[in-house]
């Protein structure tokens, strides 16, 4: 039925899809981008109803204004810039690593065919746990403690994996240690980086 569950998330892709033209654009995008201070007002009261919402539109004037002489760059013009190029390498060798390695490790588990589908459903949770995790501590300690701490966070955890993965030969039970530390790299993945 794994087919059917990989299916459902394109079933509320649709729906979401569906609904779209429905909503407004972004305030934001509205006033920065398109610099419709109408269009922005009119965006804030149909998303915040009658409140008030002019503290946010005074904050996205101020930030309008820092912005002014900044261009906004579409994803062709970042590629060719040449200052983001580290950043961009860092990003594309780790989302590639995470992407090759994930298949190699559970192969040399040794993992039951019967057991991988229950893993691949952890995978997923664990992804869900990171997401929630890091959107309430993130504002606590700031980004650089994040990005620090998960990153020396994965190096230890994959130093662990490495060891479990050479055992587990000899030892059954350090297969699913592999999969437990799997699962604890992607929430530090998704708590730091």
């Amino acid at each position: 039925m794994w087919n059917v569950l990989l299916s459902f998330s394109g079933l509320v892709a649709l729906i979401q899809l569906l609904f779209l033209p429905f909503f407004p654009e972004s305030p934001p995008y509205l006033l920065l981008q398109k610099e419709d201070k109408a269009g922005c007002l009119k965006a804030m009261k149909q998303l915040w109803g009658e409140g008030n919402y002019h503290t946010e539109f005074d904050d996205l004037m101020k930030e309008k204004a820092i912005t002014k002489g900044m261009k906004i760059m579409n994803v062709l013009e970042v590629l060719r810039e040449r200052s983001v190029y580290p950043q961009l390498c860092t990003m594309l060798l780790l989302l590639l690593s995470l992407q090759l390695c994930g298949l190699k490790i559970f192969q040399t588990a040794n993992l039951q065919e019967s057991i991988i589908p229950y893993v691949s459903l952890g995978v997923s949770i664990s992804e869900l746990i990171s997401i929630i995790f890091c959107s309430s501590i993130i504002d606590r300690f700031g980004r650089r403690m994040l990005l620090c701490g998960g990153y020396l966070l994965m190096a230890l955890i994959l130093v662990l994996l490495e060891t479990s993965l050479l055992l587990s030969d000899q030892f059954f039970w350090l297969r699913y240690c592999s999969v437990i530390l799997i699962f604890l790299f992607i929430i530090a993945y998704g708590i730091g980086p």
